[in-house]
């Protein structure tokens, strides 16, 4: 008596046969193989009907090209029954009848629960399918069959893997390259959508020297380091920088502090937090040209703000510092009122000596002290810091040059 669930044979002995080598060994199994393939693929596709849930959601197209795969599959192990000692492309054999798209709408899982439900089909059916006597030798060949299946499964997703990194990587390089070249668009933003780009509120380009080697093997050390800081990052190596966007910090010096690993000895420089991918642009420029200027600050800190640059890019010919030192140290300083100017001016020129100030000036040396903390609350610089007092220095020659020029 015929057990649930497994597939009838066709015993009519004046249908022709599909044509077994004639020394074949199991002849009458392989016959009645090739007569059972349409039942036995018609008894899978059943199966993953009645026990799989996703392929009962998926589209009546999706769900027609995994029937013809199921069926391509038993084909394929009757064909390799029929000459075992032949070398058989079976990935190509199976999974060579649906088309490429198809990997992307069943994920890995899915595939392997198809490819189970159908070895197990033909498995329950063997003792009808076999010739008396072969059912432990057409047993055997489904497991060998099964194991050549897994591999080619591995193999189809694997390549299919490939080639979508390979894809993301130049997608992704599209999208760091318009930030860097101030190119980024509502295009990049698409692009980076796609890579998984969450549109964070804060966004920061850091910038540095790529280290010599495979440069996926960087990309993919700056993602595993991002991930540990919990930032998103967008990432490339161009020419021979080390590109990362990265989102999902309002600290920048602290962003790439986290991502500074894989970087190459020498200057690593992090732009200014911007609101979105677009903005990002003016990041990376400002990071871009604190890197070209690091040169003039051997001592610089690493990683350093492209802001902590701001003389150094202003007197490397950078407009963009030499009106961010106007507009934010002198014209706020102007607007104070010319004692503030007057005080920082006088100090600097005393090499930052509170007394010697407060003889030029005619004051007591409380007085300019109280002038150069009010300084500090203006600008954010602490006069009395050489490094603070350099900035600010810079800052009042520019400024001044700016006013002679508006007069003229």
């Amino acid at each position: 008596m015929r057990q649930a669930g497994q597939v009838p044979v066709p015993t009519d002995p004046e249908e022709p046969a599909a044509g077994p080598p004639p020394d074949h060994p199991h002849q009458a199994t392989l016959r009645r193989l090739e007569q059972s393939s349409g039942k036995l693929a018609a008894a899978a596709i059943a199966r993953m009907d009645e026990q799989l849930p996703w392929y009962r959601a998926m589209p009546p197209e999706n769900r027609s090209w995994i029937g013809l795969v199921a069926q391509a599959g038993i084909a394929a192990f009757t064909e390799w029954f029929r000459r075992p000692e032949t070398p058989q492309a079976i990935s190509t054999d199976v999974f060579g009848t649906a088309p490429r798209e198809l990997t992307r709408a069943i994920t890995l899982r899915q595939t392997v629960e198809m490819v189970r439900t159908t070895i197990e089909v033909v498995e329950t059916a063997i003792d009808e399918v076999a010739a008396p006597g072969d059912e432990s030798v057409l047993r055997e060949a489904l497991l060998v069959y099964a194991r050549e299946i897994a591999f080619a499964t591995a193999q189809v997703y694997a390549q299919a893997a490939e080639a979508r990194g390979a894809w993301d990587a130049r997608l992704e390089s599209l999208v760091v390259n318009a930030v860097v070249s101030g190119e980024a668009d509502d295009g990049a933003l698409s692009r980076a959508a796609a890579l998984g780009w969450g549109s964070p509120e804060h966004v920061a380009v850091v910038l540095g020297t790529a280290p010599d080697g495979d440069s996926e093997l960087t990309v993919e050390a700056i993602r595993r380091a991002a991930r540990q800081a919990k930032l998103q990052v967008l990432t490339g190596v161009l020419g021979s920088r080390l590109v990362v966007v990265a989102g999902g910090s309002d600290n920048p010096l602290q962003a790439a502090k986290s991502l500074i690993g894989p970087y190459a000895p020498g200057p690593v420089v992090a732009g200014p937090v911007v609101g979105d991918l677009v903005s990002a642009t003016r990041s990376a420029q400002a990071a871009a040209a604190g890197l070209r200027a690091c040169a003039a600050w051997p001592d610089a800190p690493r990683p350093v703000l492209a802001d902590d640059l701001l003389p150094e890019r202003a007197m490397a010919g950078d407009p963009a510092a030499r009106d961010l030192l106007v507009e934010e140290i002198y014209r706020p300083l102007e607007s104070a009122g010319a004692a503030l100017l007057e005080t920082l001016s006088v100090y600097l020129e005393q090499a930052t000596s509170l007394e010697g100030a407060a003889r030029m000036l005619f004051v007591h040396p409380n007085t300019v002290r109280y002038r150069l903390r009010r300084v500090t609350d203006v600008t954010g610089w602490l006069p009395s810091d050489v490094r603070s007092a350099f900035t600010l220095r810079v800052a009042l020659i520019l400024g001044r040059l700016a006013d002679d020029r508006a007069q003229h």
